[in-house]
């Protein structure tokens, strides 16, 4: 199964250090093959040095794409964190 989605980075700060970390942290936990492009340029979800190679700040329109098994539920929870703007506290 393979599939993409666009999405607007929320983030102020957009993708660097903490969130950066948080959504390769995410993204480890499926099996699928991850990928986000900004600007021409693509990514390794699952690295976060590839993450930070994209330099993607707050509004940038990127899209996340997944091949895998689990490749649908991948890119909706990525596209979830980056609408919410980042990384958020756990419910109590």
């Amino acid at each position: 199964m393979s599939v993409s989605r666009q999405v607007v980075v929320a983030d102020p700060l957009g993708l660097h250090a903490r969130p950066a970390a948080e959504f390769v942290e995410r993204a480890r936990n499926y099996t699928c093959d991850l990928t986000i492009e900004n600007d021409g340029n693509v990514g390794n979800c699952k690295s976060l040095l590839s993450l930070l190679k994209l330099g993607i700040v707050h509004g940038a329109s990127v899209t996340i794409s997944a091949r895998g098994e689990d490749a649908e539920a991948a890119v909706t929870s990525l596209v979830e964190l980056l609408v919410a703007g980042g990384p958020q506290p756990e419910p109590q």
